[in-house]
């Protein structure tokens, strides 16, 4: 995803000479081309993510547009604060991208690992949070978001799905109704997962991209049926759970440290997000037709 960032922010740079890049030391080398064909309006300041925060509030109050990029944990998880009162208690519009989504970085552990991210930030007003699964989806919103006056956080993978689905902000894909007592929820990369899965299971699957502002709308079509939401971070079980009257229940995260190493396919498996773990929950919850 991190290669169409580039390409999607180099294009729209040619037209619009008020975004700025603010980056903390990391794919800087694959941003070669942006820093040469723009020398001042790329900026790597190095590992201070809380810096480059505050930057970007000052660049945004400006009327400049700044795309801000760091690894998830620290961009994020440690620099909450300045998100929370620079950018979004000043209603001041920025494009915060991560990279190392969930366990991306599985052979750092859990200081790299980043899974609370959108659960955290979609606490916080004025501030919308985009989880794009694919490399159309990243393209679509950050073209229809980067310049909307609002602080907006995608959450970047290196293991993106191939899944040619339509893209609209703030509005979730129905991929499959069937009429099922049983509905998917699911949002991310891990959607490739989810649908090998379930692929021949009796179960309706809606896929989100959009977290903040989710669609109420689209959730309040299955209300009747169990709802099952399968999601390997926090966040978006929490945005479907604001939606009254509904019955849902979280095939996710349980409430540890992963203290796992390997690749993100080795912990995927180890925490019940490889296909196996995915069906057997699914299987689990049409069996008792309950959540």
């Amino acid at each position: 995803m991190r290669k169409q960032f580039r390409d999607t922010v180099m294009d729209l740079a040619k037209k619009d000479d008020r975004i700025i890049l603010l980056f903390a030391d990391i794919s800087v080398y694959l941003f070669n081309d942006f820093k040469t064909k723009f020398p001042n309006r790329f900026y790597n300041l190095g590992i201070c993510e809380n810096t480059l925060i505050s930057v970007a509030a000052g660049l945004s109050s400006q009327n400049f547009y700044p795309f801000v990029h760091s690894i998830a944990p620290f961009i994020t998880e440690r620099s909450f604060e300045q998100i929370k009162l620079d950018l979004c208690y000043n209603q001041f519009g920025a494009n915060i991208l991560s990279c190392g989504a969930s366990f991306d970085y599985a052979w750092d552990g859990a200081s790299h690992n980043c899974y609370t991210d959108l659960a955290i930030l979609r606490l916080l007003p004025n501030i919308e949070l985009i989880q794009p699964g694919s490399r159309k989806e990243l393209d679509v919103l950050i073209r229809s978001q980067y310049n909307n006056g609002k602080t907006t956080y995608f959450r970047l993978s290196d293991y993106p799905h191939d899944i040619d689905i339509p893209v609209e902000f703030g509005k979730a894909v129905i991929l499959k109704d069937i009429g099922s007592k049983v509905t998917v929820m699911t949002a991310g990369p891990i959607l490739a997962n989810v649908m090998e899965a379930s692929k021949d299971l009796g179960v309706n699957l809606v896929y989100f991209h959009t977290i903040k502002p989710i669609d109420k709308d689209t959730i309040n079509k299955f209300k009747n049926t169990k709802i099952l939401v399968i999601h390997d971070a926090f966040g978006l079980y929490e945005a479907i759970c604001s939606v009254p009257n509904i019955s849902v229940s979280y095939h996710g995260l349980r409430d540890e440290f992963s203290g796992y190493y390997g690749t993100v396919h080795d912990i995927r498996k180890k925490v019940g997000f490889d296909v196996e773990g995915i069906r057997n929950c699914v299987i689990g919850i049409i069996k008792s037709n309950r959540i």
